[in-house]
């Protein structure tokens, strides 16, 4: 019985000193804890695939619930996966899974983009995660020039090709609109990204063509990256926003 007692413990310690390392890693950090998952050898060149490591970064590092995009499909990938043929942002919006199951989940990211490696990369905005104000490419980079000018801290700014969002904490729909309805003039191309709504981000395919990037990156530092309140930028916005195709009305948020 000393026997069979001495050789289960033997296999208990065993097994406790294979998973100190693992577990040691997790709490270091969650992205190298999933390379450590995927077969990843320490010092050996990164193998993730890309957006499986961008997303890996907003759901660990910086606590912002993501989810795949449903892409595209086709033998040139010109269509939406999603059923409607006419879809006006192609790839580029939730589908399935829905918008809801965005998660900080490490283990969900993971399967997800394990699954569908190619698959867009997709901000749930509002609630603790950050909102968004986006305009046309132009307007923005006028609009960044003259916050600049102004001494005003920006946080990250995602750029396409056609327009750029400018990620700010967040809000609700009721001080948006407070916000908004006190301006004489709100141009129609101003987008809000604020509760249910979402982002694409890096390094996904532009559903217009071409790919998105940060025009401003996140902050290196530890933990959620610093955003500005969106009063601070608002008008700013509003007032490079005027002179862009389609003006808008007041009513035109």
């Amino acid at each position: 019985m000393r026997e069979i007692l001495g050789r289960r413990l033997q296999r208990l310690r065993s097994s406790l000193q294979s998973l100190q390392p693992l577990q040691a890693l997790q709490s270091l950090h969650p992205l190298r804890f999933a390379q450590r998952r995927a077969g990843i050898k320490p010092g050996a060149a990164p193998a993730l695939p890309q957006p499986l490591d961008a997303a890996l970064t907003c759901a660990t590092a910086w606590e912002w619930p993501v989810l795949p995009g449903v892409g595209r499909a086709g033998a040139d990938s010109a269509r939406c996966a999603c059923p409607d043929p006419d879809c006006v942002v192609p790839g580029a919006h939730p589908f399935d899974p829905g918008l809801l199951a965005a998660t900080t989940d490490p283990r969900m990211v993971s399967w997800w983009w394990a699954n569908r490696p190619a698959a867009p990369l997709l901000l749930a905005t509002g609630g603790a995660a950050p909102c968004a104000v986006s305009l046309p490419a132009t307007a923005a980079a006028r609009a960044l020039v003259r916050l600049d000018q102004r001494g005003m801290r920006l946080g990250p700014v995602v750029a396409t090709p056609t327009r750029w969002s400018l990620l700010v904490a967040p809000y609700s729909l009721e001080r948006l609109g407070e916000l908004l309805y006190a301006k004489d003039h709100v141009p129609s191309s101003l987008r809000f990204h604020g509760e249910g709504g979402y982002l694409l981000l890096p390094p996904s395919a532009a559903s217009g063509g071409g790919q998105v990037r940060w025009e401003r990156e996140p902050s290196a530092a530890a933990g959620r990256p610093w955003l500005p309140e969106i009063e601070a930028v608002v008008d700013a916005l509003v007032e490079a926003s005027s002179g862009a195709p389609g003006g808008g009305s007041r009513l035109a948020y």
